[in-house]
């Protein structure tokens, strides 16, 4: 938290605020941008600061442009009529925002993921152009780092969608634009209210330590080494109904990787992949990484089988190690693994290696479509790298350094592990009814299912995330690197909810001492404890699947999802609740932060997961099944993480997402969130102003200059927007003033404005007792929802030490007139204990209307099925 500041230092402030702009210094100051900030990571340190996810932040908001549909229903980009916020000479603006901040993820899909006819995107940073580039050009990587793989992807790498990973920040403005309309779309951004520590994004910054760092998702601990780390391990049996407490930590420390295997579950059967095969003369060969204290390398083969008597020489740095050799058929569809055992002498003291097969016989050719790589460490089998071939993981191979001479085939395969299905489905029990349980300093703040809190609430199936992994693989194991800290006492517990016996269960955990964090947990309040909040039920007709509800302050990173759908295979769309948009409330708004455009779509993907599975940093879609292994119908499990595009909370968060078009159809859904937090708020209401009673605008010294006043009787955007409320509304097309009353311990006060939106492009430049405090702009508009909440934050150095601040409201030229109905005023300080207030923010002199969603009527702007090219959006 920013300390308290004396009214001397204000004035002074002020007086160097006042200089600052007459002597126009711009970009680089250099000590405002190196400045302290409560803003959380910036720029690439978003990803080389990873140890310091924990921290929880200030004034500052994550939001998101996208091309949701306005209307609440459906058509969120399939004629692009949401997909811009204008058109002008220059293309689509797709997002814009004048002030501070950083934007942290871009995606796109059209056109089944390839984006060529979106022509360029441009992405202008004060007033600075840091990209212009055809965007097909940029999500295939030809633009070099740091616009390479895996911080951007195109849609063979995502399945059907395309990402920009790379956080730019910003500290004056920021211009999206595409060429032509891109029809869906998002664009996630942070805000801050000033641009204290917020460094200038700079493109030659190839950033290839954050590359690299990437390129090892799910394989290796992001975070930078802790010195003194020790491990705890433990291995138990754990009887139906009973818990096992698998280690207990005393603090001060930091819980830095957790490590879980359980020897009698099995992968998940039925696989689809993509590889390549080579014939007489031919070889494969790549770069891979490998533990340097290994003794001993395991490299394992996916094949399909139904080629006979397959062999190739397996070579390590040019010699010879082993041979790959298989007989005969074991049956149609049916994929296999072999393993060679790599001998310490290739590979002791290595950190890459480099594999070639050579070719030597066959009664066809000789196929490959993905290599593990595992090294023995310690006595322990641990994944260093994978090699995932074929026409849709092109990012992969070029990784790897892949090449193949004559090539005989590529191709794709849906076969499945010849598993039996007895223990398919037993494991697939124990991994949803066996719970991880984490209680820190007595409190319990992880209870999830193995299986999802690993990433994958399915079955076993393989899951690479820069946070945790799933190793489907022969003494695989599942890992978790979210960074935990806590002050006294950690206990971590398995609880066997699954009616069967699990034995031998080992377990590692990682740890190591850290005194700072006592201060930071209880005094200050800085750090937040590590929170997976699982639910899992029948979806509810009308209403969004909550993926978590909390009161509090924290940061969201992610969540992993479980979707069982109820439509039986013979409908047209039996995946229909796939088109449900996400939805999230920050801080007790009634409007959300983030609106997006369809459930593949939030997971980085498109249309239906175009290709199957795919592996990205901050997201995956790790399972799909149908009619089988345990699934009755249409079955999806996928995650994303939210890394450079965290959302930051103050008082409490609201995140869900809709089942189907209206949230209306039927499925079992379950879900486990990332985030820390801590129970106290740091948003606390100082003020309430209503521009439509006179005795209101007295208190506040309330003038408005071309003032009409009007009747609104409309609903918001996003789950509440079948709630009808009715109020009086003012709209101004000159300056208007007020004064608040804050708290003089502030470090940043923030304005939210409830407000009519029939109008697009309410824009005011805002005024803190005569001094620019920024732009307050609402760009979207909406005819059909016409209530919005949305927020200014006045920054610290115009508000701390202050009993009250004076408002001044003054129209941008060629804005839309500004509305207002309500104003809540909220001042940002110290942690604090809410005692039961409500953090919603419902605006004075509204009526409602019962909630009542009513029946769901399709029209022809609102396509919904494949042939119309639904893209679930």
């Amino acid at each position: 938290m920013r300390k308290k500041r004396r009214p001397l230092l204000s004035a002074l402030l002020l007086a160097v605020v006042a200089m600052t702009a007459a002597l126009e210094i711009t970009a680089p100051e250099i000590a405002a941008q190196n400045a302290p900030s409560d803003k959380g990571p910036l720029g690439w340190a978003s990803y080389r600061q990873l140890d310091g996810m924990a921290a929880l932040r200030g004034a500052s908001e994550t939001r998101q442009f996208s091309s949701y549909d306005r209307s609440g229903r459906n058509n969120d980009g399939f004629d692009g009529k949401f997909s811009c916020l204008r058109q002008d000479a220059n293309g689509c603006v797709i997002a814009e925002r004048t002030g501070a901040g950083e934007i942290g993820s871009i995606w796109f899909t059209r056109d089944e993921g390839v984006v060529s006819r979106t022509g360029w995107i441009k992405i202008d940073l004060d007033g600075r152009t840091v990209l212009n580039a055809p965007l097909q050009d940029v999500v295939d990587g030809k633009l070099g780092a740091p616009f390479v793989w895996p911080l951007v992807g195109n849609r063979d790498d995502t399945s059907g969608g395309v990402v920009i990973k790379v956080p730019m920040p910003f500290r004056k403005s920021m211009r999206v634009t595409t060429q032509n309309n891109p029809l869906f779309h998002h664009v996630v951004y942070r805000s801050f209210p000033d641009a204290v520590g917020v460094p200038a994004f700079d493109p030659a910054d190839r950033a290839l330590d954050v590359v690299e760092k990437l390129r090892s998702f799910g394989l290796a601990d992001p975070k930078p080494a802790r010195p003194g780390s020790h491990t705890t391990r433990s291995t138990v049996d754990i009887e139906p109904g009973a818990t096992a407490r698998i280690a207990e930590l005393s603090g001060p420390a930091r819980i830095s990787q957790l490590r879980v295997r359980l020897p009698d579950v099995v992968p998940g059967p039925a696989v689809d992949d993509d590889g390549r095969a080579f014939g007489t003369g031919g070889f494969s060969a790549f770069t891979v990484a490998v533990h340097p204290r290994n003794s001993g390398v395991r490299v394992t083969r996916r094949f399909d089988p139904e080629i006979e008597k397959q062999r190739a020489n397996l070579v390590i740095d040019g010699r010879v190690a082993g041979q790959w050799y298989h007989e005969s058929k074991i049956g149609p569809m049916t994929w296999a693994d072999q393993t060679l055992d790599v001998a310490a002498s290739f590979t002791a003291g290595k950190s890459k290696i480099v594999v070639r097969n050579e070719f030597v016989s066959s009664t066809v050719d000789y196929n490959e479509f993905r290599y593990d790589v595992h090294s023995l460490v310690d006595g322990s089998w641990v994944r260093t790298d994978v090699v995932d071939l074929g026409q849709n993981h092109l990012s992969t191979e070029a990784a790897h350094g892949y090449r193949v001479e004559k090539q005989a085939w590529q191709g794709r395969r849906h076969f499945y592990y010849p598993i039996d299905p007895a223990l398919v489905t037993a494991s697939d029990e124990v991994l949803a009814g066996a719970r991880l349980r984490i209680s820190f300093d007595g409190q319990t703040t992880v209870d999830a299912p193995i299986g999802e809190f690993f990433g994958s609430g399915l079955g076993e199936y393989d899951v690479r995330s820069l946070m945790f992994a799933m190793d489907p693989g022969k003494d695989g194991w599942y890992t978790s690197w979210w960074p935990m800290p806590f002050a006294e006492r950690a206990v971590v517990e398995i609880v066997n909810g699954s009616g069967r016996r699990i034995p031998g269960v080992a377990l590692e955990v990682t740890s190591a001492a850290d005194p700072t964090v006592v201060t930071a947990l209880r005094a200050t309040g800085s750090l937040g404890y590590f929170n997976a909040t699982h639910r899992r039920s029948a979806t509810e007709n009308g209403n969004d699947w909550l993926f978590m509800d909390a009161s509090g302050r924290g940061v969201f990173y992610g969540v992993t999802h479980t979707m069982r759908g109820k439509l039986p295979l013979a409908v047209e769309v039996p995946r229909l609740y796939l088109e449900g948009d996400e939805r999230a409330y920050a801080d007790g708004l009634l409007t959300p932060i983030q609106h997006g455009t369809g459930t593949e779509d939030f997971y980085e993907s498109g249309w239906y997961f175009r290709t199957g599975a795919f592996a990205m940093p901050l997201a995956g879609y790790p399972a799909h099944e149908i009619g089988g292994d345990g699934c009755q119908f249409d079955c999806t499990g996928a995650y994303r993480l939210m890394v450079p595009d965290a959302i930051p909370f103050h008082t409490a968060l609201r995140f869900g997402i809709e089942h189907g078009p209206l949230a209306d159809v039927p499925a079992d859904y379950s879900s486990t969130s990332y985030w820390y937090g801590q129970r106290q708020w740091t948003l606390r209401e100082t003020d309430r102003l209503n521009p439509t009673d006179l005795a209101s605008r007295a208190e506040h010294g309330y003038t408005a200059v071309g003032e009409t006043v009007g009747k609104v009787t409309s609903s918001f955007e996003g789950d509440n927007d079948h709630s009808v409320a009715s109020g009086q509304v003012t709209a101004s097309t000159g300056r208007v003033g007020f004064k608040v009353a804050v708290e003089p311990g502030n470090s940043g006060v923030q304005l939210v404005r409830t407000a009519d939106q029939a109008r697009s492009g309410q824009q005011v430049e805002v005024l803190v007792d005569g001094v620019p405090a920024g732009t307050w702009s609402q760009p979207y508009g909406n005819a059909d929802h016409r209530w919005v909440q949305d927020s200014f934050t006045v920054p610290a150095q115009l508000s701390a030490g202050k009993r009250s601040l004076s408002i001044t409201l003054r129209p941008v030229l060629g804005s839309a007139p500004w509305s207002a109905s309500d104003y809540h005023v909220r001042s940002f300080v110290a942690p604090f204990a809410p005692d039961g207030v409500t953090a919603q923010v419902r605006p004075q002199g509204m009526d409602w209307s019962p909630k009542d969603r009513g029946p769901m009527v399709r029209t022809e702007r609102d396509p919904i099925s494949p042939k119309k090219g639904t893209t679930g959006g």
